[in-house]
C-alpha cells in the first residue's frame, strides 16, 4: 500500500493552527483576568482612599462646626448646629462601616477600633449643647484642648494607619499581579517555542517530502525525456528504414520486375509476329496475354513511382514534384497550382526526400479529409540575413480551400510523420486552419551552412 503524506501534513497543519488559536484565546483570557484583577485592585485602593479622605474631612469639618458653635453666643442656633453635627456623625459612622466592608477580614479589628474612637469622639460633643454662653466662654478652650483634640488626633492616627495598611495591601496585591504577569509571559514564551518547534518540525517534514517528490519528479521527467528521445530516434530510424526499403523496392520493381515484364511483352510480340497458324483462339490468347502484361507493367511502374520516384534521385526535387502534381491532377481531377522557386536540385537527399514526402502526405490529406477543390503548393529556397554567407532555408507551404479543422480532431499518423521528418532536420511545422476556411500547412527547414561544399563534393564523388 502506498503511503500518502498529505493527510498527515494536513492533520499536522490543522493541529498547529488549532494550537495557535487555542493559545491566543487562552492568552487573551488570562491577560484579561490579569488586567481585570489589576483594575479591581486599583479601584479598591482608590475607594478605600476616598473613604479615608471622607472620614478625615468629616472629622475636620466637625471641629470647624464645634468652634463656630462655641463662638456663637445665640442659644437659638444650637438646634441647627446639633442637626448639622448629627448629619456629619451619621455620615462619618457610615463611612467607617463602608471601610469595614472594604478591608480584609484580618484588618477589620483595626477598623472596629477606629469605629469605637470615632463614636467616642462624637459623643464628646453631646454635653456642649447644654452649655450656657458663659460656660462656652469659660470652658471651651480647656474642653477643646483636653477632650476634643486628643480624640481627634487618635481618630486621624487610626485613619492614617488604615491608609498605610491599605497601601501595604496594594503593594502586596500588585506584587502578586506582577508575579502572575511574569508567569503569563513565561507561559507565552513556552507556548511560542512549542508552536515554533512544531512548525519547524512540520516545515522540515514538508520540505523533505517535497524534496523527495521533486527528485522523483525530476527522475520521472528525465526518464520520460530519455524515453521520448529514444522513441524519436526509433521513429526517425523507422522513417529512414522505410524510405530505404521503399527505394530498394522501387528499384527492384523498376529494374528487375519491370524489365522482366518488358522482356515478356517483347517475346509475346515476337511470338505474335512469327505465328502463322490461322487458329484464332491462339491469337486471342496472345492478345489477352499482351494486355495483361501491359496492365501489370503499368501497375508495377505506378507502384515503383508511388514508393519512391526514381527521378527524385536521378533528376532532383523539381521534376519529381512536377510529375507528382501532374499525376495527382490526373487521378483526382483537382486543380493544383505549383510554385517552385530557387535552386531545388542541389539539395541533399534528406531534404529532397523530406519535402517530397511532406507534399505527398499533404496532398493526400487534402483529398481524404479536407474535401478541397483547389490546392496551392509553394516550395521556395530563400536566403536570410546579410553578409557574404547569408543563412539559407527552405520554405514549403500547402494551401487548400477545404473544410478546415475545428480543433476537435487530433493529429493523425500523416501529420505526426511530417512533424518527425521536419524535426529530424531541425525545422518547424505550422498549421493554420479555420472551419470552412481551408488549411495552410507550412514547414521551414534551415539549410546547412556548408551546403555548397557538400554539393560540390557530391558532384565530384
Amino acid at each position: 500500500m502506498k503511503f500518502r503524506t498529505w493527510p498527515l501534513a494536513a492533520a499536522a497543519l490543522a493541529a498547529l493552527l488549532l494550537l495557535i488559536v487555542l493559545s491566543v484565546l487562552a492568552a487573551s483570557r488570562k491577560a484579561q483576568d490579569i488586567y481585570a484583577q489589576l483594575d479591581a485592585l486599583n479601584t479598591h485602593h482608590r475607594t478605600v482612599e476616598g473613604k479615608l479622605r471622607r472620614l478625615r474631612s468629616d472629622v475636620h469639618l466637625s471641629g470647624i462646626f464645634v468652634r463656630d458653635y462655641l463662638l456663637d453666643t445665640a442659644r437659638e442656633n444650637a438646634s441647627e448646629y446639633r442637626e448639622r453635627l448629627a448629619d456629619l456623625r451619621r455620615a462619618n459612622m457610615a463611612t467607617v462601616d463602608d471601610l469595614r466592608a472594604l478591608v480584609r477580614p484580618e484588618d477589620r479589628i483595626r477598623v472596629d477600633g477606629l469605629r469605637e474612637d470615632v463614636d467616642e469622639y462624637w459623643r464628646t460633643f453631646d454635653p456642649l449643647f447644654d452649655w450656657t454662653p458663659f460656660e462656652k466662654f469659660v470652658r471651651s478652650a480647656g474642653f477643646l484642648r483636653r477632650d476634643v483634640l486628643p480624640r481627634r488626633e487618635r481618630v486621624l492616627a487610626l485613619a492614617q494607619e488604615i491608609e498605610e495598611l491599605n497601601n501595604v495591601n496594594l503593594a502586596t496585591e500588585r506584587a502578586e499581579v506582577t508575579r502572575r504577569q511574569d508567569a503569563f509571559k513565561a507561559d507565552l514564551y513556552r507556548l511560542l517555542w512549542q508552536v515554533l518547534l512544531l512548525g519547524l518540525a512540520l516545515a522540515v517534514i514538508a520540505v523533505s517530502r517535497l524534496r523527495i517528490l521533486e527528485q522523483r519528479s525530476d527522475d520521472q521527467r528525465a526518464r520520460a525525456a530519455r524515453a521520448e528521445h529514444q522513441m524519436r530516434e526509433l521513429s526517425q530510424q523507422l522513417v529512414a528504414t522505410q524510405e530505404d526499403e521503399r527505394k530498394k523496392l522501387s528499384r527492384e520493381l523498376h529494374d528487375h520486375v519491370g524489365q522482366m515484364l518488358t522482356a515478356l511483352r517483347m517475346e509475346l510480340s515476337l511470338v505474335e509476329r512469327v505465328w502463322t497458324s490461322p487458329d484464332t483462339r491462339v491469337a486471342l490468347s496472345l492478345a489477352e496475354c499482351k494486355q495483361l502484361v501491359e496492365t501489370m507493367l503499368r501497375t508495377v511502374r505506378d507502384l515503383a513511382l508511388g514508393l519512391r520516384p526514381s527521378m527524385l534521385d536521378d533528376f532532383g526535387l523539381r521534376p519529381a514534384l512536377e510529375w507528382h502534381v501532374r499525376d495527382f491532377r490526373r487521378r483526382f481531377n483537382i486543380t493544383v497550382e505549383t510554385i517552385l522557386e530557387g535552386d531545388l536540385d542541389t539539395l541533399p537527399d534528406r531534404y529532397r526526400t523530406c519535402v517530397y514526402r511532406v507534399v505527398q502526405e499533404a496532398l493526400t490529406n487534402c483529398v481524404r479529409h479536407a474535401g478541397a477543390s483547389r490546392i496551392e503548393v509553394v516550395v521556395r529556397r530563400t536566403a536570410v540575413g546579410v553578409g557574404t554567407h547569408p543563412a539559407a532555408r527552405l520554405e514549403v507551404s500547402i494551401n487548400d480551400d477545404g473544410i478546415g479543422l475545428d480543433g476537435r480532431h487530433s493529429a493523425g499518423l500523416g501529420l505526426i510523420g511530417i512533424e518527425e521528418r521536419v524535426r529530424e532536420l531541425h525545422g518547424t511545422v505550422s498549421i493554420r486552419s479555420a472551419v470552412d476556411a481551408g488549411t495552410r500547412l507550412t514547414i521551414t527547414l534551415p539549410l546547412p551552412a556548408n551546403l555548397e561544399e557538400l554539393t560540390v563534393a557530391r558532384a565530384a564523388g
